[in-house]
């Protein structure tokens, strides 16, 4: 498999999910609506945890750039507290998400449809905040992603983004949807790399997402190596009992900003 070709099934993967109504394709519920509405914005940048209130601080009038953020929730609550989003995501159906809700809602967004492994379309040093849930594994090269959040991003500006902890990538899937746990796979993964040709043509068959695990040296080495300071980290559950009641932290949070040009 030719493997420049996964970011086409992976968005018409999310374009699936949308019709499923996963859990990230779905909207705000009614409840995180109204808290929205009465001054209480909560995002998550996890499944489950808000972000603390210390992480954003004022938003008002800040320019945010939503990669990967599609569905019609965490960029709506991101406009609701005033800031100037921009979303940028692979699948179109999520967009329309955003746009349904945004309409609802009397919100200007700014959506793209785009591959976030190139923002190149964005000037330099233009947004005060990338935020980015939990999207990296659906990309092969996570450093090139951090270097393109760091160009536009404002000197001090903030980079929220989403780790999937590696470890998962260990268990075979099929077992452990049957309540198994069985190390199968070596790190890094790559479905691309890692599964038969025939479990690949049957992921495009049933419109499965490809994913990639990375490494901790890319995940947060490569942080560093970007330009970023990391700031504060929080863990997050999956929601998947099994792997929960082994690994605490299936989802790391993490809060970096852009180093000064002077700074060492």
């Amino acid at each position: 498999m030719d493997e420049s070709r996964y970011i086409r099934y992976n968005e018409q993967a999310w374009d699936r999910e949308v019709d499923r109504k996963s859990i990230w394709t779905d909207g705000l519920t009614e409840e995180e609506l109204q808290k929205a509405l009465s001054g209480t914005v909560e995002i998550r940048l996890t499944t489950y945890k808000p972000m603390p209130s210390t992480w954003l601080g004022d938003l008002a009038g800040k320019r945010v750039l939503a990669v990967g953020s599609g569905g019609g929730q965490q960029a709506i609550l991101f406009a609701l507290a005033g800031s100037e989003v921009t979303l940028l995501d692979l699948s179109g159906k999520q967009l329309e998400q955003d746009r349904t809700m945004a309409n609802r809602l009397g919100l200007e967004l700014t959506l793209i449809k785009g591959d976030m492994r190139d923002l190149s379309q964005f000037e330099g040093e233009a947004f005060d905040i990338v935020f980015n849930p939990a999207s990296t594994v659906f990309i092969d090269d996570v450093r090139s992603f951090y270097r393109g959040c760091a160009r536009v991003l404002k000197p001090k500006g903030v980079f929220l983004t989403s780790i999937t902890n590696p470890v998962l990538y260990l268990f075979d899937e099929r077992l452990a949807l049957k309540n198994k746990l069985k190390v199968k796979y070596t790190l890094p993964y790559s479905d691309i790399r890692s599964l038969s040709r025939k479990r690949i043509e049957k992921m495009i068959k049933t419109g499965a997402t490809f994913e990639f695990s990375h490494t901790l040296a890319d995940l947060l080495g490569g942080l560093g190596d970007a330009g970023f300071v990391i700031e504060g980290v929080y863990s997050d559950r999956c929601g998947f009992e099994l792997l929960d009641s082994f690994i605490a932290d299936a989802y790391l949070a993490v809060r970096a900003t852009k180093r000064l040009p002077h700074d060492s």
